[in-house]
């Protein structure tokens, strides 16, 4: 009789996370998943909160742990969930993250330009597919909501995903701050399945409330923090700078990594060969091209590089109302003074732009109470003055970016 293998992983988080089937021992001893241990889950944020220092690999562990316990809480409730879905619907949350790119969301669409992480987690989860002879077939399914059970994949991906609720417990564990504690255990034993969708029980309101409104601190406390904005938008004004002015024949431009293949050749077709440069790329080949890039002839490239490295950032704004034209005008040209550069150029050392964070997308996405009577309704009509007045009002902020 052969002993089942097990394996229990440590988490700050929660404790001891189990991992029990062959299938996510194989995915996660993948080189491409193992490559998440190198990339930052909250990119710049460090320069702030300097905890901050979490992987994608630990959130992606730390959402497969959830799932685990929200399949376990639905089968609980008479869900039906076979042991083939129980595993596909995992795996899908351990891969979910796998398309992200060197420091996340800081510098999407400008590595790999015009493609989405989503896209390339599905791209990445077809070659394991193919390597794994077709074990991930359901979980490709579920994913892309092609499956005939749509709650499975509204908890890989919807308003009350295991995802959120990982990241912003972790997030606020890590950065130490108190706002995105959310109470995930409550809302996980709140979950049940009407009509094939996930929904929460009507108890389960000031839990989701709570949640909604922790995101939304978490996105002005944390993500959307005036020197956490300033420290991501130099990282790609750095790279938007290389490739201005890339040139093969330029040794000091060259990272001696794949990411030279992004910055020049690539031409927008993600095919296997992209897809293989882009599984080696990580944090560690950015900081490293930084570093080389720091000491490039370039004045504006050399300039911003050193001062990334050294933390001595652009000093941002942050208001609710759009910034004055004059001033702006004024700003650039007295740093453009200050720094000796044109204005054709001036867009590397002061510019504006603008952030926005919405609680509760209704649109596209729905929470939906049930009510002990039968009855569904979404969470943004029920009447409750706090939902009902803040919850899908998209908040939007003006910046300014300035070097000083």
């Amino acid at each position: 009789m052969s002993i089942k293998k097990r394996k229990i992983i440590n988490d700050p988080v929660y404790g001891f996370i189990t991992i029990n089937h062959p299938l996510i021992f194989s995915i996660i001893a993948h080189p491409y998943y193992q490559r998440l241990r190198r990339i930052q889950q909250m990119a710049m944020a460090q320069l702030v909160y300097p905890g901050a220092v979490h992987t994608r690999l630990h959130h992606s562990l730390g959402a497969y742990h959830l799932m685990c316990n929200a399949v376990m809480e639905l089968r609980s409730k008479g869900v039906e969930i076979t042991e083939e879905e129980e595993t596909a619907v995992k795996a899908g949350i351990l891969l979910h993250d796998i398309g992200h790119g060197p420091f996340s969301h800081a510098l999407e669409h400008i590595v790999v330009k015009g493609v989405h992480h989503e896209q390339l987690s599905l791209q990445i989860m077809q070659v394991i597919n193919e390597e794994l002879d077709g074990q991930l077939d359901l979980t490709i399914k579920i994913f892309t909501d092609q499956y005939h059970k749509p709650f499975l994949h509204q908890l890989i991906s919807g308003q009350l995903d295991v995802d959120r609720m990982d990241y912003l417990s972790r997030d606020s564990f890590y950065s130490g701050v108190s706002e995105g504690v959310i109470g995930y255990d409550r809302i996980l034993k709140m979950l049940v399945v009407h009509n094939g969708q996930l929904m929460v029980e009507e108890k389960g309101i000031y839990s989701v409330e709570k949640f909604l409104v922790a995101r939304r601190q978490m996105y002005w406390q944390v993500y959307l923090h005036k020197t956490v904005v300033a420290a991501e938008k130099m990282l790609v004004k750095i790279l938007e700078r290389v490739r201005a002015i890339y040139r093969e024949e330029d040794e000091m431009l060259s990272t001696l990594s794949d990411l030279d293949f992004f910055l020049g050749k690539f031409n927008g077709e993600m095919n296997t060969a992209a897809l293989e440069k882009f599984c080696s790329i990580d944090d560690h080949d950015v900081m490293h091209a930084i570093k080389r890039w720091s000491k490039h002839p370039d004045k504006i490239l050399s300039l911003l590089c050193t001062r990334f490295l050294n933390r001595k950032l652009y000093k941002a704004r942050i208001q609710a109302e759009p910034f004055d034209e004059n001033y702006i005008e004024k700003k650039k040209h007295e740093t453009a003074e200050k720094f000796g550069i044109g204005m054709e150029d001036i867009g590397y050392f002061c510019f504006t732009g603008e952030a926005t964070n919405t609680l509760y997308q209704t649109k596209d996405e729905r929470i939906n109470i049930l009510f002990k009577d039968g009855t569904v309704k979404d969470i943004s009509g029920i009447e409750n003055a706090l939902i009902q007045q803040n919850l899908s009002a998209a908040v939007k902020k003006f910046y300014i970016c300035l070097l000083d």
